[in-house]
């Protein structure tokens, strides 16, 4: 059963940084590009960060551009969002997303909270 576990959030002070991770088993890894998404209450759910499968290519939200980082480890079936340079707005539940064609799966999310 394909599984996709988020962790890494919590309380961070404005300009701070955080490290959210995601780990996926169940499934091919490897085959499938991956997202991390987020959410606050009453808003849509936002696309955040994109990777392609071998790590090659990523994509940003203008929100988040040259102050989040995605990557993934294939070996450990490991997708990564290095977030600096936090600020308040960027609190929200993340989400870490797995796709491949019609194929796609869901984490519970992690929350991530900017505050002083």
């Amino acid at each position: 059963q394909a599984q996709l576990v988020e962790s890494g959030g919590g309380l961070v002070q404005p300009g701070g940084s955080l490290r959210l991770s995601c780990a996926a088993s169940g499934f091919t890894f490897s085959l499938y590009v991956m997202n991390w998404y987020r959410q606050v209450p009453g808003k849509e759910r936002e696309l955040v960060a994109t990777i392609t499968s071998a790590g090659g290519s990523t994509n940003y939200a203008d929100s988040v551009k040259g102050r989040f980082t995605i990557s993934r480890d294939n070996a450990k079936n490991t997708v990564y969002l290095q977030m600096n340079s936090l600020k308040p707005e960027d609190t929200a539940v993340y989400y870490c997303n797995a796709l491949l064609n019609t194929l796609h799966y869901w984490g519970k999310g992690t929350l991530v909270t900017v505050s002083s």
